[in-house]
């Protein structure tokens, strides 16, 4: 399937749409393949122990699926997430941006499913695994 957006659209698209976060994110690709999603780490997504939290991890997850969809359909600002399950799996390494490789799984008509591995920059072994089921709004694009 053609992309419908490509990373500059999508970093365009975030910064209007979602003008709140979207200096949290930048978008380092966009390809049939799927969305590959960078959190810019910052103080504000550490808990104690100076580690990334599990929100700002699930949020990144969340967003990164979320562009994978926009990226096949176009900007369907109300598509929403209905389903979502997150596996920690070790800990973020100190001082990294943390990266979102998602990809869709099947996009239909109502529903686009998919996952996502998170992993911190430079380390090959991912931090966090993400399964998240998204709902279409009718007419499917805007």
């Amino acid at each position: 399937m053609d992309l419908k957006m490509d990373r500059d659209a999508l970093t365009g698209f975030l910064a209007r749409d979602f003008g709140q976060v979207a200096a949290d994110f930048a978008v380092d690709r966009a390809d049939a393949g799927g969305v590959t999603l960078r959190l810019r780490v910052a103080e504000r997504h550490l808990r104690p122990g100076g580690t990334v939290s599990g929100p700002a991890m699930f949020g990144l997850a969340d967003v990164a699926l979320y562009l994978a969809i926009l990226s096949r359909l176009g900007p369907v600002a109300l598509a929403v997430t209905t389903n979502a399950s997150m596996d920690f799996m070790r800990k973020p390494a100190a001082g990294r941006d943390v990266l979102a490789e998602a990809r869709l799984l099947k996009l239909g008509r109502v529903l686009a499913v998919g996952d996502a591995l998170l992993f911190s920059e430079g380390v090959a072994e991912p931090v966090a695994r993400a399964s998240m089921t998204y709902s279409i709004p009718p007419g499917g694009t805007a």
